[in-house]
């Protein structure tokens, strides 16, 4: 009986939220990009160590955060992850990432280390993640993923960004070949206005079709405000958020919905340590 629900758990794991059970790894972490649409591709922030290792060769100072998402109200579908990024000046930018999605019955956990460098007005990063995937009653097992990712301003304040997470296919069982999901993604951000922002990217996995993101950023009340809204074609989900910035100090909080699962929650809260422009 204990096998049968267990079977039946995972099973209702896969059919309610495929996005999920492909692997937490190809999901973008931060509240920013979830209210974007996941249009995170070219966003130059902490979780870019998660969502593109490129992006991190733009920040200035060391800086650290948490992030929280639920998704349908299930207990089961928290993620929890935590980010650090410390820049060296001279020999690039290096960060930590630590994850955890799931319950006591299926989880997936995963320690990450990246590393960036700018030239110019380009970046190019890498990572490696160490990620375990536990059943109950069936055990566990461990996979390494390697990734890469670039980022560069191709003309003022356009930006291009590329990604590829688990290039190497790991493998975490022999049973039917499988493999950790393989995800590309590569988009635009533009801001015509200092205020305004505009992402877009394409993404896809080797296991399901492509989808398209995009979503608007606006900032307000001297730029420590952020109105955000944005969609994605796959899930059919339309998300919204809001930030707030306080000195060295974020927080961001988005909604999303889908027409089918119900909606989703998101917060992070990240700190910088130095004071400084962190573009």
């Amino acid at each position: 009986m204990q096998r049968q629900f267990l079977l039946l758990y995972i099973a209702a794991v896969c059919w309610l939220a495929p996005g999920l059970a492909r692997a937490q790894a190809g999901v973008p972490t931060g509240a920013r990009a979830a209210a974007l649409g996941n249009a995170s591709v070219t966003l130059p922030d902490v979780w870019a160590l998660h969502n593109n290792v490129a992006g991190i060769a733009s920040l200035a100072q060391p800086e650290a955060g948490v992030y929280v998402e639920n998704r349908f109200g299930i207990l089961a579908f928290t993620t929890v992850a935590l980010q650090a990024v410390y820049p060296t000046g001279k020999f690039g930018i290096y960060g930590i990432s630590l994850s955890r999605f799931g319950d006591a019955l299926y989880s997936q956990q995963s320690v990450g280390i990246g590393a960036a460098h700018r030239l110019g007005q380009f970046s190019l990063g890498a990572k490696a993640e160490v990620w375990q995937v536990a059943v109950a009653s069936y055990g566990s097992r461990k996979a390494v993923a390697l990734s890469v990712g670039g980022r560069g301003e191709i003309l003022p304040n356009l930006y291009f960004g590329a990604y590829a997470f688990n290039i190497n296919q790991a493998k975490l069982a022999a049973f039917e070949d499988e493999r950790l999901a393989t995800v590309m993604k590569a988009g635009l951000s533009y801001a015509p206005y200092p205020r305004f922002l505009l992402a877009m990217e394409t993404e896809k996995s080797i296991d399901h079709d492509a989808t398209f993101k995009a979503g608007l950023e606006y900032l307000l009340l001297q730029e420590k405000l952020a109105l955000r809204t944005g969609f994605s074609t796959l899930t059919s989900s339309a998300t919204f958020g809001i930030g707030f910035q306080a000195r060295q100090l974020q927080v961001a909080y988005a909604f999303g919905s889908t027409t089918r699962l119900g909606s989703s929650h998101h917060i992070s809260v990240s700190y910088k340590f130095q004071k400084g422009d962190a573009r």
